[in-house]
């Protein structure tokens, strides 16, 4: 079984290394997306720095390399045993880890929500509707991405006990994504604490 761990976790950070945001700033802008806003290559700083337009295609590709990674590994490498949905989850984990931590860009990446919402895709997309859903009521409530991203990871170990009962151990590695995407907002976290946090407010008219 260790074995197995250590090959989708190779397979998820392989595929997690795909930079989205840093590919489609040097080829399309000529520029690092890091060196601008948050510093970070994930969808939220691509939006702020290049448009919406961008960002969308920023956040598609985060999450459709989560999506090939998950499927690969449940379908094609490891499509059947006890574990097989906790696998392709571990595999997870390795994108999300490739993705944060790009050993070929000093291990400085995004913050991993958008890859942990193809991850929910991957799973069950009616529990990436909800959790979309969810996102959406508090971002517009709130105007604080960070504050929605953190409430959808915070959610998703509970989908995960609604959508696959009897696999205790999906819920364990839903809470420990969840656990390590907080630890990667811990700055934005203690921005909202000080009243520090970038608000995406909406556009005065005239």
């Amino acid at each position: 079984m260790l074995v197995r761990i250590v090959i989708c976790l190779a397979i998820g950070y392989c595929f997690g290394l795909f930079q989205t945001g840093y590919v489609y700033g040097r080829l399309v802008k000529g520029i690092d997306i890091r060196d601008y806003g948050s510093h970070s290559s994930g969808a939220t700083n691509t939006v702020r720095t290049l448009g919406k337009g961008a960002g969308y295609i920023v956040f598609a590709g985060d999450v459709l390399k989560m999506v090939a990674a998950v499927h690969l590994v449940r379908f094609i490498i490891f499509p059947s045993g006890a574990y097989a949905w906790e696998l392709s989850m571990i595999a997870g984990i390795g994108v999300i880890l490739g993705h944060d931590f790009p050993f070929y860009m000093h291990f400085k990446g995004g913050k991993g929500i958008s890859a942990t919402g193809g991850l929910m895709l991957a799973l069950n997309p009616l529990i990436a509707l909800i959790e979309g859903i969810l996102f959406g009521i508090v971002f517009y409530s709130t105007r604080y991405v960070s504050v929605a991203s953190l409430t959808v990871t915070a959610v998703f170990p509970f989908m995960l006990l609604i959508f696959f009962p009897g696999h205790p151990f999906m819920v364990l590695i839903a809470a420990i994504i969840a656990a390590f995407d907080w630890w990667q907002h811990r700055s934005n976290i203690s921005r909202l604490r000080h009243g520090t946090e970038n608000r995406f407010d909406k556009k005065k008219k005239g």
